[in-house]
């Protein structure tokens, strides 16, 4: 046998292989195709069985019927049950609402030096609300109970560390709530002050005729009195 019909012989074997995995590959894909439409035959089956039918009593408790067909489904828990939890609702939705739960937030509008303390007070002004009392530095509180405190206050001073402090007082008798320090800067050639803040926060249980403060333990500080730089909040929780 010659080479070309050895060839010949190889590419007609090749091209015997081809024809049947392609015939294979086509009987593989009818099978798959067949067992997809049987599926979706037997879904839709399911499908059409969870409907409703045309002709159910409009009364039906599962749906409701106008002239435009079938609407929607009915609630099957019947008027009672739907009352019951429409009162139920409503109780807790009214309270959230109507809690008054007393809030405060302060900006500032002034500080100045207090001799007799040796520190510097900041006069604020309420930015917002509600059942809390202020006059000038200091807030009043009305209802006991549980309140979260926070303060920021931007400083421009170059000393060392600068901070302020929150206090409480109640019948004559003081103390310290929070505290809060940060180290300041040194002056560079871009700028001549050192701008740093420092801010706050915490919670504490704060007995009805509270009052509160806040100060600077050093005279003559400089204080950034910008309502985003330096505030005073408090909020009953």
């Amino acid at each position: 046998m010659s080479a070309t019909a050895s060839r010949r012989a190889v590419c007609a074997a090749s091209l015997a292989m081809a024809h049947a995995c392609v015939g294979l590959l086509l009987l593989q894909s009818i099978r798959q195709i067949r067992s997809l439409r049987s599926d979706l035959v037997e879904l839709q089956r399911r499908v059409e069985e969870h409907q409703v039918p045309a002709g159910r009593d409009p009364g039906h408790p599962w749906s409701t019927r106008g002239q435009g067909g079938w609407r929607g489904t009915r609630d099957v828990r019947g008027p009672s049950r739907r009352k019951m939890r429409q009162t139920k609702c409503k109780s807790p939705c009214s309270l959230r609402n109507t809690s008054g739960r007393a809030f405060l937030h302060l900006l500032p509008v002034s500080s100045h030096s207090d001799d007799e303390k040796d520190c510097t007070v900041v006069k604020w002004a309420p930015s917002q609300s509600q059942g809390l009392l202020v006059s000038g530095e200091t807030i009043t509180v009305v209802t006991g109970g549980p309140y979260f405190i926070y303060s920021q206050v931007l400083y421009k001073n170059a000393t060392v560390f600068m901070g302020h402090v929150i206090s409480k007082s109640l019948n004559g008798a003081g103390g310290t709530l929070m505290k809060c320090f940060t180290s300041m800067p040194e002056r560079s050639s871009i700028s001549s002050k050192a701008l740093n803040s420092c801010f706050t926060a915490g919670v504490h249980f704060l007995e009805s005729g509270s009052v509160l403060e806040l100060n600077i333990p050093r005279k003559s500080a400089e204080v950034i009195l910008k309502p985003h730089s330096t505030f005073l909040g408090i909020f009953h929780i």
